[in-house]
């Protein structure tokens, strides 16, 4: 949209093209440098701004300025990403990279303050950790979670990492916030994450990004399992399957299915 003037973006299209924006800037942005591109009237860009906010659209962040997909924008991409076409392709990838890994496999989405399992495949396994579609979990301490924490700029990084409580969910959880930022500059560097018994005691698991045509994480690819039949050694082994996958997936949303 750039170059556009006033006159140029009909009224019924100005809330759209202001949620693309924010959609492409992928961070938190302000009415100021969503309007670089659309060019519209100072009143104009608030005036949007508070109706996308006021109707759940966006919401302000913690700093007061800024402004992220508020619950109904997360709740639309997510229904666009479970289409039935998309759906179905993506069980597949799913189905055949849990029965060679032999564990369950799932799909994981960011929310505000937490991931939500989007899809799953479950292992054939009697013994297996039960996390349905549409748990969240935390972002510190899981795989998933700290997968996306490392895609955040160090400052937003740092305003979660202040503003959570680290809890203790198991003696393996990371709870020193120095100790956190550490591991989580180690995932951002290798490309994968790992939950060392950190959720949940006897469960491990592995985690990697699925990203958009501009390289951001837009979801997670993780795969758990009981430390009675996995340990880290063996769940590193299969990075690359993992990786293969996450690319398919990621071809699913950027071919159109």
């Amino acid at each position: 949209m750039d170059g556009d003037s006033t006159g140029t973006i009909p009224t019924n299209l100005r809330l759209l093209l202001v949620i693309e924006e924010i959609a492409r800037a992928g961070v938190p942005v302000t009415p100021t440098d969503v309007n670089v591109a659309l060019g519209l009237p100072k009143p104009t860009i608030h005036r949007l701004f508070a109706t996308l906010e006021e109707e759940g659209f966006l919401q302000r962040d913690m700093d007061g300025r800024t402004y992220s997909p508020g619950p109904r924008l997360r709740t639309m991409s997510g229904g666009i990403l479970s289409s039935l076409r998309i759906r179905t392709a993506r069980q597949a990838i799913l189905k055949r990279l849990s029965s060679e890994i032999g564990e369950t496999c799932n799909i994981a989405l960011p929310d505000r303050d937490a991931m939500i399992y989007l899809e799953r495949v479950e292992t054939e396994w009697p013994l297996r950790i039960q996390l349905p579609i549409g748990t969240r979990v935390p972002f510190y301490c899981t795989a998933s979670g700290k997968m996306y924490l490392s895609s955040l700029a160090r400052t937003h990084l740092m305003k979660y990492l202040t503003a959570t409580d680290l809890e203790a969910r198991t003696p393996n959880t990371i709870t020193d916030r120095d100790r956190l930022v550490e591991e989580i500059g180690d995932i951002r560097a290798q490309g994968y994450s790992l939950d060392r018994e950190e959720f949940m005691r006897d469960m491990i698991a592995l985690a990697v990004p699925i990203t958009d045509v501009n390289g951001r994480l837009m979801a997670t690819l993780a795969f758990h399992a009981p430390t009675q039949r996995f340990d880290i050694a063996r769940a590193l082994e299969f990075r690359e399957q993992m990786h293969a996958a996450a690319r398919d997936l990621a071809s699913l949303v950027s071919d159109g299915g």
